[in-house]
């Protein structure tokens, strides 16, 4: 990517939030992306690992960190074949408030949302195509709705065909947003790095495996070393108690498990006296335990006072957390 780099900061890290934000994130380096889940279980979840290096960058606990990414170019090969395009087409397109001239392959590549279906683009492309079965689940808002979860931009365009110019095709499209992920990592423990906990979006559509934009781009195409562009969201909301000896209960399954990975590492560095009781879910424990050792050992050490899972598959009846959470509900 030819995207400038932000000027490294050269400040207090009260001045750093000022420095990098959604509109001027950092260029950090991606140092890992693990696989999580066994082999045979029905997710893919990874362990991201980010160095924001001596950008001064810092978050707390409970914050978030907003990823931008870049569409997969199979992906956006594959729309451009369908609207009969090269990809060399210029198109305008509304960038940091002014108008710049780019090619629809770049357009579709670093600013446009293909992975993410909108229900007003189902509207355009069945008016385009005059599609009766298409003009019809438009015609629905709830239909419409279910039809854009499960249909990303390419499927929705070969579910009907229309001749399209690339200007009104890439007008019709939203514009990318950043992908916000709960942090899952200590800067008391980690310092310099973020951590991830990242479900990769994935499902079937045209016989093909369709992957989520941003998932995707941290598990399968970032390579070691590569840069990715990040920003802090801070979340006043979601906080550790201040008082060290409050008692705290935290329900996390599946990837909800990251915030609380979080929690514990700060719990351990400020040497917090507080109880930590946790509820876990997932589908089954041989395969879907994110983090399992981690656990184990804060169990060990004290740290976590009690740890109580639920693994929907491991038996015939179906286990959630609300039912370990309703079992407990007086302790509770």
């Amino acid at each position: 990517s030819t995207a400038t780099a932000a000027p490294v900061a050269q400040v207090t890290t009260a001045g750093a939030e000022s420095v990098y934000s959604k509109q001027n994130p950092l260029e950090a380096e991606f140092l890992v992306s693990q696989k999580i889940t066994g082999r045979d279980s029905a997710k893919d979840v990874r362990h991201i690992e980010i160095d924001l290096g001596e950008s001064g960058l810092t978050y707390q606990v409970g914050d978030a960190l907003g990823v931008w990414f870049e569409n997969d170019q199979t992906l956006v090969s594959e729309l451009l074949a369908e609207i009969d395009a090269t990809g060399e087409e210029k198109v305008n397109l509304k960038l940091n408030g002014e108008q710049q001239e780019v090619s629809l392959k770049d357009a579709l590549i670093r600013h446009l949302e293909i992975t993410q279906t909108a229900p007003a683009f189902i509207e355009f492309w069945a008016e385009l195509s005059k599609d009766v079965s298409l003009l019809e689940t438009a015609g629905d808002k709830n239909v419409a709705r279910e039809f854009a979860g499960n249909h990303q931009i390419v499927d929705v365009v070969k579910s009907a065909k229309a001749a399209v110019e690339p200007q009104v095709f890439v007008d019709n499209l939203r514009k990318i947003t950043p992908r916000l992920y709960s942090i899952a990592s200590a800067q008391a423990e980690v310092e310099e790095e973020v951590h991830l906990t990242v479900g990769v979006v994935s499902y079937e559509a045209n016989d093909k495996t369709r992957i989520g934009g941003a998932s995707g781009f941290l598990a399968n195409r970032l390579e070691e070393g590569e840069k990715v562009r990040v920003f802090v969201e801070h979340n006043d909301n979601f906080r550790l108690p201040v008082d060290g000896n409050t008692p705290v209960i935290m329900v996390g399954p599946g990837t909800g498990i990251a915030p609380f990975r979080a929690f514990m590492q700060q719990r351990e560095a400020v040497e917090a006296s507080g109880d930590n009781w946790m509820f876990f879910g997932d589908q089954t424990f041989t395969q879907d335990f994110l983090y399992q050792v981690e656990w184990q050992n804060y169990l060990k050490s004290g740290l976590l006072t009690r740890l109580d899972v639920a693994f929907s598959r491991d038996q015939a009846e179906k286990i959630y957390v609300q039912d370990r959470l309703r079992e407990q509900a007086s302790e509770i």
